[in-house]
């Protein structure tokens, strides 16, 4: 061997060994990638529980934890994402080593549900053993691997067909009649129908998008055609909506409020409302369902709520907006309405004063400098109202006569208590200091106080209107989706769905299945039989037909 070769064979068994040690470097970078996602993984899931224990222990109304608790679920599903693709690159690095620290205990599976269908995949057996070679194998067992697995929607063309007889005698024609369908001309079909209203005022989708999704799946359905199928079935469900409009308006008590719709306008868009009306009878244990009714108008004055309570009586649990005045004027007919103020705003007013984060934030956006230090008496404000918080929840679900007794009892020393301090620390302070401000909005003006009190000599009434609040959060999160409201009947036309989708949620139905039965069953349905079409008799129904 001359010298050259040789020199060639040292230099390649060196490269070999660096590649070696190189590869071995990144299996050893890798696995400690891993390790490490798997340990921030424990970690942050430990927080997580931290935070939710905290908040089970000092009350729903902890903001700040609240927060909290949401960005760490959203941290810690990264952290997941991320991990597995760690394992995954660990494992494709070295697939024989086997790491102790970094495997953790998984939690076992849940098994997928009962009433899904399953489809056998049997993979071929061996015809010989698989050491020896011999033919004489006898099957013993199987093992079964479960995969959850999505089939893409079918579309499908029903054809009703009506056979025709003529008469020999007489030489009539003879034929069935045309079967009612929920729409003229019934080219859709109610289950296409609901889906396309579900998407629109359920999930957000505006119909462009969903012509868009319907042409990629092979179906050619123009947005003009779907608006028509929109508003035919606005027509067809609206003795559904009269008999949920006449249930929530029988109620003693309502939850009231509003949120912002951008309307459609020339030069752009104004702000319109979209008001909430609902009755929910479960704090108390009352025997009503729940059910909600919503209104559209292109602003906020004072006539729009009063036009829409005209003729009711009772409690209206809302915030302190001056427009439910006119439905609470003294000389109103039949006679006016008692107002029950939300602990929750008023609470906010001080919780927003103790939030660093949130002053040092709104400081810096107004472009001015904001001490990061927590106002003291803020702080009492909110331990107060927390401690209210507290014993309401242990009512929850009583009766009304009960929760009036409790409250007698256990709450109003705590809200005498709150008031009495708040009157003597408004004393001490300046009308422009900002907690001033917030113990005004309670103590101010004319019976404000007593409509926050109202609630301790009356069971029926909430502590907070937050039932309200979230029967509107879905609007909320669909306007970045929907963007506008392209005219007035628009905005009508979306109150009238929400109010049929959101009355089936909250009585735990799924609102595109009932719809659809409902457009299925409404076109043969009696008057007389209508209310059983309402999400809560339909739904006992469907419990009464699976027994």
């Amino acid at each position: 061997m001359s010298e050259t070769t040789w020199e060639i064979a040292v230099l390649r068994a060196a490269l070999a060994a660096a590649e070696a040690r190189a590869s071995a470097a990144e299996r050893e970078l890798t696995q400690a990638r891993a390790v490490v996602s798997a340990s921030e993984e424990v970690i942050q899931h430990l927080r997580l529980q931290i935070a939710k224990l905290r908040r089970d222990q000092y009350g729903h109304s902890a903001e700040r934890q609240a927060r909290l608790i949401e960005q760490l679920e959203m941290r810690l599903e990264d952290l997941e994402t991320d991990l597995a693709d760690d394992r995954a690159k660990a494992e494709a690095t070295a697939p024989k080593a086997v790491v102790a620290a970094f495997e953790r205990r998984r939690p076992a599976r849940k098994p997928f549900p009962d009433h899904l269908p399953r489809e056998r995949v049997v993979i071929e057996a061996p015809s010989a053993c698989t050491c020896c070679g011999s033919a004489r194998i006898v099957k013993m067992g199987e093992d079964v691997t479960e995969s959850l697995e999505v089939i893409p929607r079918q579309w499908k063309v029903i054809q009703t067909v009506r056979e025709k007889f003529t008469c020999r005698d007489c030489e009539r024609i003879s034929q069935p009649p045309a079967p009612f369908h929920p729409t003229p001309r019934g080219w859709a079909g109610p289950n296409l129908l609901a889906m396309v209203l579900f998407e629109k005022f359920g999930q957000h989708q505006p119909l462009n998008r969903q012509a868009e999704r319907y042409a990629k799946e092979g179906v050619e359905i123009s947005l003009s055609t779907l608006a028509d199928q929109v508003g035919a079935c606005a027509v067809a469900l609206q003795p559904i909506h009269d008999l949920i409009r006449a249930h929530v308006l029988a109620a003693e008590r309502l939850h009231a409020d509003d949120t912002t719709v951008p309307l459609m306008a020339k030069g752009g868009t104004q702000t319109a409302r979209l008001w909430t009306y609902l009755r929910d009878d479960r704090p108390f244990a009352g025997g009503a369902s729940p059910a909600a009714l919503y209104s559209f108008s292109t602003d906020r004055r004072m006539e729009h709520p009063t036009r829409h309570l005209a003729g009711w009586t009772g409690i209206l649990q809302a915030d302190a907006y001056g427009g439910y005045n006119g439905v609470c004027d003294a000389a109103r007919k039949p006679a006016p309405v008692l107002r029950a103020l939300c602990w929750s705003h008023a609470r906010r007013k001080f919780f927003e004063l103790a939030d660093i984060k949130a002053a040092a934030k709104n400081g810096a956006r107004k472009g001015k400098k904001v001490a990061e230090e927590i106002s003291p008496i803020a702080m009492d404000a909110v331990k107060r109202i927390d401690l209210i918080f507290e014993a309401e929840r242990e009512i929850s679900g009583l009766s009304a006569v009960a929760r009036r007794d409790a409250r007698q009892r256990l709450v109003r020393p705590m809200v005498d208590d709150l008031h009495d301090w708040m009157r003597a620390e408004r004393a001490r302070m300046s009308k422009h200091n900002p907690v001033a401000k917030a113990i005004n909005y309670m103590l101010d003006e004319d019976g404000r106080w007593d409509a926050f009190a109202r609630f301790l000599d009356d069971g029926r009434i909430c502590l907070t209107n937050n039932a309200a609040e979230r029967a509107l959060r879905g609007i909320a999160l669909g306007r970045k989706a929907w963007l506008f409201a392209g005219s007035h009947r628009g905005g009508d036309r979306a109150a009238f769905m929400y109010s049929l989708i959101v009355t089936a949620r909250m009585n735990d139905v799924d609102p595109q299945a009932w719809l659809a039965d409902v457009l299925a069953r409404l076109p043969d349905m009696p008057l007389s039989r209508l209310p059983e079409l309402l999400p809560w008799h339909w739904s006992q129904t469907l419990q009464r037909k699976a027994a």
